[in-house]
């Protein structure tokens, strides 16, 4: 992770609005930065144990000017309690600093393998000036972020610098509990989470459970035995219920029911909405590399607002809108499994919550090692009028079942989520997975049909010979009917599987070239699935396909002076639509259903049209 940078917000504030927050601070008893210096005394306030916040001592070493653009950051040497053994721990992000009974700001930065516990401090100014309290557009654009249904290559947050770099300060990474989840998720998935800022570690589910989601949380009524102070731990919820994901940080200042924490980042996505839950450590865990605190949440406070790079900032009894997610497992050989988690609703995290998720579960009830067939059905519901995503497919592995269904599972909700239409809001996630613990696949061999030579109006019969382990064979028919008037000449029939025909029909297809967020979600659900086979019945002539058009959809056989136009790339660039030529005149297609099989492969047939 390179230096922390600082917020482009701050360099822009005006004059008056550094006046206010002056005054501000004065009235709210905060040390002031310019007023730092080395060899200052301090407090800190965190927890170590429990849920009892404990002092510790901060000396100020100095003040770090420019160590990100207009950021400044304060360097210190802490003692007491178990730092002398563990060095800062991850969990302490966010931790009080305080001065003279001033609050200076948070613990937010570390050096990796440091003998001693020196950290770096985010003054409270910058935390104040960057938060915002406005909720989020769910489905709103955001810069920076593209669909993520993988995260390969594609986080907008480096690995952080403790993991690449053992001579830099950075931004102390946050530890993750993933309660409930495999050791196969963890190994999976840690690589993916630490590109995001995130120390991946298994999570303790203590305490009640919740019902109908089983969720280690008890939801208590805050109170004055449950309230958050400066220097109390809490959990940021991901994913919660059957499983429990939940990132830890401290509680830094509270005014009111505003609350701010962490000192550094989450995501650095803005406004979001991430619902939050006091914490208590069960252990603060020393070891070699980065120490941490190992804690489990406890009831839910209120709901994180802003994600920023200086500070998370959310308000205390506000209620988080997350979205309901249901996996069912069924399987021949053992019972059913259902699975019942609130995810939370955000354009970035949610397909790649959903995946993790539904790994697990695969992980933790299938067998993952060997040949094995999945069938994978599944539907996304939106809030309003809008129709539901329906995803379906089936797929074989040899060894790698669980990573090729969970992501293709999400792979199209990351692509409709990153069109950006503003009242696209998610309502809720179902999926349904069937395993068959052999390798059900199909190859094309061979394909004829019923007469080579053919008159308007008859019928030609179109037969697909597939072959599959242990010399299987199966035969499947398909009719089509040669329209009356149909031109003389050659009629060509491509029997194909579904990838095929979806390459070149989807390659063109972005959801700013549809233009509705229902015109989206009926191109996804067209989408062919991979157990058929599918007929395609044309011609050879010009063609051409339009980008953002149902599949299927093209203007055959143009006007030769309208070709001529149609063809010129630089008309192509210069317009909305994309437009593909290809050889060949769609007339028809059909679909010859194969049941629980993979189909693989593609034979082109001819008939002669004669009068």
């Amino acid at each position: 992770m390179p230096k922390p940078k600082a917020s482009l917000f701050r360099s822009a504030i005006p004059l008056a609005v550094l006046l206010l927050l002056a005054s501000v601070a004065g009235a709210q008893n905060f040390f002031p930065l310019q007023d730092v210096r080395p060899g200052l005394r301090g407090i800190g306030r965190t927890v170590f144990q429990g849920d009892r916040i404990e002092e510790f001592q901060v000396e100020i070493l100095g003040v770090l000017q420019n160590l990100g653009p207009k950021q400044t950051i304060i360097l210190a040497r802490l003692s007491g309690g178990p730092l002398a053994e563990t060095g800062v721990l991850q969990g302490m992000s966010g931790s009080p600093v305080y001065i003279d009974g001033k609050l200076l700001g948070a613990i937010a930065l570390g050096f990796p393998f440091s003998k001693q516990p020196i950290a770096g401090i985010q003054p409270i100014e910058a935390m104040l000036a960057d938060a915002t309290f406005s909720t989020p557009s769910p489905a709103g654009p955001r810069a920076g972020l593209d669909q993520l249904p993988a995260l390969e290559n594609r986080s907008h947050r480096p690995i952080p610098s403790g993991l690449a770099s053992l001579d830099s300060l950075a931004e102390l990474p946050i530890p993750l509990s993933l309660a409930g989840f495999s050791a196969a998720t963890l190994t999976a998935f840690t690589p993916h989470f630490q590109n995001l800022g995130f120390q991946p570690q298994e999570g303790v589910a203590t305490g009640a459970a919740n019902s109908p989601q089983t969720s280690t949380i008890v939801r208590l009524s805050p109170g004055p035995s449950t309230a958050l102070l400066p220097g109390s731990m809490i959990s940021v919820g991901l994913i919660t219920g059957d499983m429990n994901m939940t990132a830890d940080g401290t509680v830094t200042y509270v005014d009111g029911k505003r609350l701010y924490a962490f000192g550094h980042r989450f995501l650095d996505i803005g406004s979001i909405e991430l619902p939050f839950a006091r914490s208590e450590v069960i252990a603060s865990i020393p070891t070699l590399n980065a120490s941490f605190k190992l804690s489990a949440p406890r009831e839910w406070m209120g709901t994180i607002l802003s994600d920023r790079n200086t500070a998370i900032a959310g308000e205390i009894g506000r209620p988080s809108h997350t979205v309901p997610l249901t996996i069912s497992v069924r399987s021949a050989s053992a019972r059913s499994h259902d699975y019942h988690l609130q995810v939370v609703n955000d354009r970035l995290l949610t397909p790649f919550l959903a995946q993790a998720a539904l790994f697990s579960t695969i992980d933790a009830t299938e067998r993952t090692v060997g040949s094995g067939t999945m069938r994978l059905e599944g539907k996304v519901e939106f809030e309003g009028a809008l129709p539901p995503l329906r995803i379906h497919d089936v797929f074989v592995s040899d060894s790698a079942l669980a990573q090729q269904v969970s992501a293709d599972a999400v792979v199209t909700l990351g692509f409709v989520l990153s069109g950006g239409f503003a009242n696209l809001h998610l309502k809720s996630m179902s999926f349904t997975l069937d395993q068959v613990d052999s390798k059900r696949q199909l190859r094309l061999a061979q394909a004829w049909t019923s007469a080579h030579d053919v008159h308007p109006g008859d019928s030609v019969e179109i037969t697909a010979l597939l072959e599959g382990e242990n010399g299987l064979q199966l035969t499947r028919t398909a009719s089509y009917q040669v329209p009356a008037g149909a031109p003389n000449g050659p009629l060509n029939f491509t029997i194909s599987d579904a990838n095929t025909l979806n390459f070149p029909d989807f390659s063109g297809v972005t959801p700013s070239s549809l233009r509705a967020p229902e015109r989206l979600i009926e191109t996804i659900n067209s989408y062919r699935a991979s157990d058929a086979l599918y007929v395609r019945v044309w011609r050879q002539e010009p063609s051409f396909n339009v980008a953002g058009q149902l599949p299927g959809s093209e203007l055959p056989d143009p006007p030769p002076s309208v070709m001529l136009i149609l063809a010129d790339p630089s008309a192509s660039a210069n317009s909305n639509a994309a437009l593909t030529l290809t050889r060949g005149a769609e007339a028809a297609r059909l679909v010859i259903p194969i049941d629980n099989y993979v189909v693989t492969g593609a034979k082109t047939v001819q008939v002669e049209v004669k009068d």
